[in-house]
């Protein structure tokens, strides 16, 4: 079993940045892509970015593209909140899935049904 520990979260204004942090402990291995999703209450959870297991390839909703990043440095994700805006608020989840046989290691997945790990949260609140 892997558990996954998120940090980082917290109050900012609009406008504002955030760095989240994933930590990967347990039964990982080498072969898995990790992604960062996001809820709030309410709704459905949402895909927001995930990383390829070589860390090569990534993806990302529209609804975050061109102001977050992910990166990854062995177990651990990061992902980097640029101007931020109030829509942003929401717990973002940290999530890890196995890379499917005989998919290269640039495969990442948007759809949380691929994800097998998941972390508890961390809330992002952005104020105006």
């Amino acid at each position: 079993q892997v558990q996954l520990v998120e940090s980082g979260g917290g109050l900012v204004q609009a406008g504002g940045s955030l760095r989240l942090s994933c930590a990967a402990s347990g039964r990982t291995n080498s072969n898995y892509f990790m992604g960062w999703f996001r809820q709030v209450p309410g709704k459905e959870r949402e895909f927001v970015a995930a990383i390829s297991s070589n860390g090569g390839n990534a993806g990302y909703a529209d609804s975050v593209k061109g102001r977050f990043t992910i990166s990854r440095d062995n177990a651990k994700v990061y992902l980097q909140l640029n101007s931020l805006k109030l829509g942003d608020t929401a717990v973002y989840y940290c999530a890890v899935g196995q890379t499917p046989p005989f998919y290269s290691g640039t495969y990442y997945s948007s759809e949380g049904a691929r994800y097998h790990g998941w972390g508890q949260g961390t809330q992002v609140t952005v104020s105006s």
